[in-house]
């Protein structure tokens, strides 16, 4: 799977990717959180770079990464392309290029939490609330 980095133009396509992805994967956020969300990850997308990711056969972004001191931010995938190696193939791309040792995920995100410690990743640390202050515990993992 190459993949390559996202350019201005893929931005809607990348926030639908999120909000698809957010849908079928954080069933313990209600709707009104979910539009909270939407203009901070907007400006997010927006404003954070680079941003890497998988595309289909058209060129489309499917799945996307983002990765910042050692940390990796943002890893979406699109429902319809769960199951397919994409997110195992961005985090391998994270730790290869650049440095990814650290995670952070909800707590109630099952899915993330049981794939990155398929990956490797462990718990070192816990927040009782999101970065928002919202009552979201967060989860810090780490590769050992």
């Amino acid at each position: 799977m190459p993949i390559s980095q996202a350019s201005a133009a893929d931005l809607p396509r990348l926030f639908e990717v999120w909000e698809k992805s957010v849908r079928a994967t954080h069933d313990f956020l209600d709707e009104a959180a979910i539009d909270r969300l939407k203009p901070l990850v907007r400006d997010l997308l927006a404003n954070f770079t680079p941003l890497h990711c998988l595309r289909d056969e058209g060129g489309s972004p499917y799945a996307f990464l983002g990765v910042a001191d050692g940390t990796i931010e943002m890893l979406f995938v699109h429902p319809d392309y769960r199951g397919t190696g994409a997110g195992r193939t961005l985090v391998a791309f994270a730790v290869a290029t650049a440095g990814a040792r650290k995670v952070d995920v909800n707590e109630q995100n099952r899915q993330a939490a049981g794939f990155y410690a398929h990956l490797g990743f462990r718990t070192v640390g816990r927040s009782p609330r999101d970065p928002f202050g919202n009552p979201y515990p967060i989860l810090h993992l780490a590769l050992p």
